[in-house]
């Protein structure tokens, strides 16, 4: 058997893995070979390429991702472990919002803090999960839950900005 193109020689005769998950609050079902990333999987098998691939050892944040309601690291989880999980992509933040971008997509667009926008997936995933959990940061605890997200444009100070705004906007609704 010969390779598709998003295939390397030692996946064709692989066992598969069934993986069957909740993506962007719709059932998802893969086969995927055992060692395939969740971020491969994201990127090749669904289709939602927000997931930035980057650095692949789970220091930049590009591939950031919250699965049942923690960020990962995607490039470092195995498709496999998400069976049965609930995860959460950039995509699916404005999924079914006017304009298709969340409020913090927005603030981000609004504090200017895309530039050349690859590593904006992630920062906006771990901003999600930073505000999930803590809806009112300080710029000191921001600072320290984007800390996992690498900028090579340096964007840093708009991104925190970005952050500030939605809190903001989130507490007054």
């Amino acid at each position: 058997m010969i390779p598709t193109e998003d295939q390397s020689a030692d996946e064709v005769g692989a066992d598969l893995v069934v993986v069957t998950c909740s993506v962007n609050g719709e059932s998802a079902r893969v086969s995927v070979p055992p060692h395939r990333t969740l971020m491969d999987a994201l990127r090749n098998e669904l289709g939602l390429t927000g997931t930035k691939t980057c650095c692949a050892e789970g220091e930049c944040g590009a591939c950031t991702v919250i699965v049942d309601g923690a960020t990962v690291n995607s490039c470092l989880m195995l498709a496999a472990e998400a069976e049965g999980c609930d995860i959460l992509t950039v995509e699916g933040l404005g999924a079914g919002e006017p304009g298709g971008l969340c409020d913090l997509q927005e603030s981000f667009l609004e504090a200017g803090a895309v530039q050349c926008g690859f590593c904006i997936p992630g920062q906006v995933m771990a901003a999600e999960y930073l505000l999930r959990t803590n809806p009112d940061p300080s710029v000191d605890e921001i600072r320290e839950g984007m800390s996992g997200n690498l900028c090579r444009c340096a964007g840093y100070q708009r991104i925190v900005a970005a952050v500030e705004l939605t809190a903001r906007k989130r507490a007054t609704r």
